[in-house]
């Protein structure tokens, strides 16, 4: 999976078309991410009362998207991009380093 932890993507697909959020959690085995966001996949939960928290009721949670449903934002144009990997190469102490870095393939620009 692309995504990291951190990253600001739109939903492409489903009822929260169209908004953006952040990713607060991945699950690489279910290909699935949770976003942080306002109104942004939220459903609600019937909770029975337990030693933790004795009146139960129903919580608010965010629930899980399928990660072929978001895409990445670019930094730059602030649109939907896919993401691609570069190797940069840099001189450091007289010795060339390489390193692997993700990058918003519409306007080019690196990813932290």
């Amino acid at each position: 999976m692309k995504f990291k932890k951190g990253d600001k993507v739109v939903v492409i697909a489903g009822a929260d078309k169209g908004k953006q959020g952040t990713i607060s959690a991945i699950s690489i085995k279910a290909d699935r991410v949770v976003l942080e966001g306002e109104g942004l996949s939220k459903i609600k939960k019937h909770q029975k009362p337990t030693q933790a928290s004795p009146d139960g009721g129903i919580i608010s949670m965010e629930k899980p998207i399928h990660a072929s449903n978001v895409m990445l934002l670019d930094p730059k144009t602030k649109k939907p991009t896919r993401i691609g990997y570069k190797e940069v190469t840099k001189k450091v102490k007289k010795q060339d380093v390489t390193k692997v870095v993700r990058y918003a393939k519409k306007s080019g620009e690196p990813l932290e």
